[in-house]
């Protein structure tokens, strides 16, 4: 049974109660991430979630590790361009003291010098191992393309020279504008109890105040020409990566493009799996997937593909979005995607930590959670002329974005820029 409870400070705490379960999956949301950040800032929210894994007013580092794995469970946390998310899976007996870890760690972090020099040598290392392996790296010069100047289009990890001058007077800043009520939301999945889970966070969160919230600026959702970035590097395989301007997360379109995202690329079954890696050889790894935020999104394609088949990779894949875009798909191929994409919903929900993740991020994005019914009857709701529609929408060509990591020989770069330019 799920329960979503607001409190007079506007706090909410939502809970997917699974009594069969022995363990609870716990998740400390914030609504703010890479995208509320500034230039001169950029990095602050993954900075900061760094560092409250390295003492709070409560407990230590020691303490906050040994609290949690000493019985059994794990603990993280991820930042992501809208939300940041300290999170835990325990045993239920042990729901207390996790909550007050994770919230402690949350809402007081310790912040010393000492911890902020070693934190900053630590992301400093992680922001080069980023960009030393090409298949993360590509995705950043997509995303640059896609939304060029602005924080959409910039590395969550933020630069050298961002994070090189950050201090605590930053990361501070950003917590007080940040860490208010209004953007909190505490989830949880498993053996909880709601009320009881309710006055826990009453108790700890009582002295937070509401604040303004915090906004972000409105990314593009359109462009007018196909772009592309190319960057070269001695690699035994070409990164290629392809985006598509697309749907926030709540347009009416959403499950159409969910499911034309699974006939194109979501799967073995898919048409470029089939077409570029079985039939031709083209590529060893090659998917498609979605990316939705507040207020824009994308569509993408990613493959690793042969140094000598970079140019017969694009084309055929463009060719087989090309085509799917103007014929459609088939009524199988429909069929076999609706339900591939509940299959795959209704077994990630059987997971508490998967369950905790998809309640509690959209509580903080959207205040509200579908119910399985309401997912199945819109995914079930998609036609085919809903399908070809989108595609012709979606997959135009002057929305097309091309990044590519490899060692591209000039004839190679001249036919792939000449096969993008005439994309419209």
């Amino acid at each position: 049974m799920r329960r979503l409870t607001t409190l007079p400070n506007h706090i909410r705490i939502v809970t997917e109660s699974l009594k069969d379960r022995d363990s609870i999956a716990l998740g400390v949301w914030i609504a703010a991430g890479g995208r509320h950040e500034t230039p001169a800032n950029k990095g602050v929210a993954h900075f900061l979630e760094h560092m409250a894994f390295k003492g709070s007013r409560k407990y230590s580092c020691d303490q906050i590790k040994e609290s949690v794995e000493g019985v059994g469970g794990s603990l993280n946390a991820f930042t992501s361009e809208e939300e940041t998310c300290y999170y835990a899976k325990v045993p239920s007996a042990h729901l207390s003291l996790t909550f007050d870890i994770l919230a402690d760690m949350a809402l007081f972090p310790r912040i010393t010098k000492k911890d902020l020099e070693k934190e900053r040598a630590v992301i400093l290392e992680e922001i080069k191992m980023y960009h030393d392996l090409p298949q993360y790296y590509v995705m950043e010069l997509l995303e640059e393309l896609l939304w060029p100047d602005h924080p959409l289009g910039q590395s969550l990890t933020g630069t050298a020279q961002s994070v090189g001058r950050m201090d605590a007077d930053d990361l501070w800043g950003f917590h007080r504008r940040s860490y208010s009520a209004q953007n909190i939301v505490v989830s949880a999945c498993g053996c909880v109890d709601h009320d009881r889970l309710v006055g826990m966070v009453r108790r700890k969160f009582a002295s937070l105040k509401p604040l303004s919230k915090v906004d972000y600026r409105q990314a593009r959702k359109t462009q007018d020409k196909p772009a592309a970035r190319f960057y070269e590097k001695n690699t035994e395989q070409m990164h290629l990566a392809l985006g598509y301007l697309a749907y926030e997360t709540n347009h009416k379109d959403h499950y159409v493009l969910s499911l034309l995202n699974i006939i194109l690329g979501g799967n073995m079954s898919s048409r470029l799996f089939n077409e570029v890696r079985e039939h031709r050889g083209l590529a060893y790894s090659i998917s498609s997937g979605l990316k939705t935020l507040g207020d824009t999104g994308v569509f993408l394609v990613r493959a690793g593909v042969d140094n000598g088949k970079i140019v017969a990779a694009l084309k055929l894949i463009l060719k087989v979005l090309e085509a799917t875009r103007r014929r459609g798909v088939t009524a199988d191929e429909l069929k076999r995607a609706k339900d591939y994409y509940l299959g795959q919903s209704l077994l990630g929900l059987e997971d508490t930590m998967e369950h905790m993740i998809w309640v509690g991020s959209a509580v903080v994005g959207n205040d509200h959670v579908k119910t399985m019914k309401q997912v199945e009857e819109r995914t079930r709701a998609v036609t085919l002329a809903d399908l070809k529609r989108v595609a012709l929408e979606v997959l135009a060509g002057h929305r097309l974005n091309v990044a590519l990591i490899g060692p591209l020989r000039r004839p190679q770069e001249e036919q792939m820029r000449l096969i993008i330019k005439f994309c419209r």
